[in-house]
């Protein structure tokens, strides 16, 4: 009898994007190809899971070698991605008797996804797919986030660069106002990501080598926001320096737990969507003390921003993705690599892994002990945990005076199923 053909595997990639996203999805591929006898194809998943419900998976093999080696330096997410929560199997099991047929369809066995918080909890579930429906399946997840607040893990990729860019961000945007501020604008506030906790504010300190370099102000989501003491420090900061540089984490909240910034709107994971907080602390400020204002939201550029990335960043980016592959070659499901903190100088890590039950759905805040007695810094130990991870410059190519990014073919597999229009 023939033997049974190699199982493929399916990578997605999910949630927010990042500067390095796509060098673990070059991890996965080269890593996979370096284990025929285990792996067959990579297929990624065209906007994430969604790509798996729709059947719309990317043969990637098709692309260029040079493509393909151009994933390491380029940002976003070379393959789409989503912000889709699979619900449990009891309250949906339409969704995954879908997901079994597709993978069915394409001898999958191996699943990939990657992502933060929520897309460990949908790679959990589907990690309990085939012992529910008698089909096994091996998920790996391979962390990702510029939020830098899974569990388990000294950091994530994706946040080293956000935190370098942000660093670099206000460090050059403090030697503009300096320079005005005799005659013009006094205050700058830049608005960064961060829902619940302030990792990306806080890595904004490593700008400030003394208390009279910017940021001189940070807020957090971790600690409950005074409007009277803010602006009280605003004051004593404008007339000591001259000048007051604030950095705002999104998710900014008072003592009763009230955002400064956020909508009734919400995203298909739940979430509030966050925004606003850089202008309305803008007002607060020019009420009080009728200071003249500049205030910039990072936004998409600082998870955008691959021409700034950190060495340190990509290197574990890689990491990862080559250590997902492994841990499914030697029959490992349901977990995540972890990146181990050895030393903080010189700068030492390895590779852990941590079980997805207990990273599912879980948040790591920054510990009190990074936060000054103030509430509005950070300590040397935060320090000590910032600065290796923006270390190194990890240069895209140019081309005429622009990084020169790949965009991938993507072309999609022939469908085998019926279509599906649920999803």
């Amino acid at each position: 009898m023939p033997a049974d053909p190699v199982p493929n595997a399916f990578y997605a990639q999910s949630g927010g994007v990042t500067a390095v996203i796509n060098a673990s999805a070059l991890a996965v591929i080269e890593t996979a190809r370096n284990h025929p006898d285990k792996i067959g194809q990579v297929y990624a998943g065209k906007n994430g899971i969604l790509g798996a419900l729709r059947e719309e998976l990317i043969d990637v093999s098709r692309e260029t070698p040079e493509k393909i080696k151009g994933l390491l330096t380029t940002p976003s997410g070379a393959f789409g991605s989503c912000r889709y929560k699979l619900k449990g199997i009891e309250d949906n099991r339409a969704e995954y008797e879908r997901l079994i047929e597709v993978f069915k369809a394409h001898n999958i066995r191996y699943f990939f996804y990657n992502g933060g918080g929520d897309s460990a909890d949908t790679c959990q579930k589907v990690s309990e797919i085939g012992a529910k429906m008698g089909f096994p399946l091996q998920a790996i997840h391979v962390p990702k986030t510029i939020d830098n607040d899974l569990p388990f893990t000294d950091n994530c990729p994706g946040f080293g660069s956000v935190a370098k860019y942000v660093a670099l961000s206000t460090q050059e945007a403090a030697l503009d106002i300096a320079s005005m501020c005799a005659t013009s604008t006094k205050v700058f506030i830049l608005e960064v990501m961060g829902r619940h906790a302030g990792w990306i504010a806080g890595a904004a300190g490593l700008a400030a080598r003394s208390e009279a370099e910017a940021p001189h102000i940070i807020l957090f989501p971790e600690i409950a926001f005074d409007e009277t003491r803010f602006l009280a420090k605003v004051e004593q900061t404008v007339e000591k320096f001259g000048f007051c540089v604030i950095v705002a984490s999104e998710g900014t909240q008072t003592a009763d737990g009230e955002l400064l910034s956020g909508s009734k709107s919400r995203d298909a994971f739940g979430h509030v969507q966050l925004g606003g907080l850089a202008p309305k602390l803008a007002n607060l400020i020019k009420q009080a003390h009728g200071y003249k204002y500049h205030w910039a939201v990072a936004d998409y550029l600082q998870r955008a921003a691959r021409h700034i990335a950190s060495q340190t960043d990509l290197d574990q980016a890689y990491a990862l993705g080559k250590a997902a592959v492994e841990m499914a070659a030697a029959g490992e499901n349901a977990v995540m690599p972890t990146i181990v903190r050895v030393m903080d100088a010189p700068y030492e890590w390895t590779i852990g892994r941590a079980p997805l039950n207990e990273v599912a759905n879980q948040e790591k805040l920054m510990p009190k002990s990074f936060f000054t007695a103030d509430g509005f810094g950070i300590t040397d130990e935060a320090r000590r945990y910032f600065a290796p991870l923006i270390i190194g410059e990890a240069y895209p190519p140019y081309r005429n005076g622009l990084p020169d990014y790949v965009t991938l073919e993507n072309h999609l597999l022939a469908q085998k199923l019926p279509t599906d229009n649920r999803w």
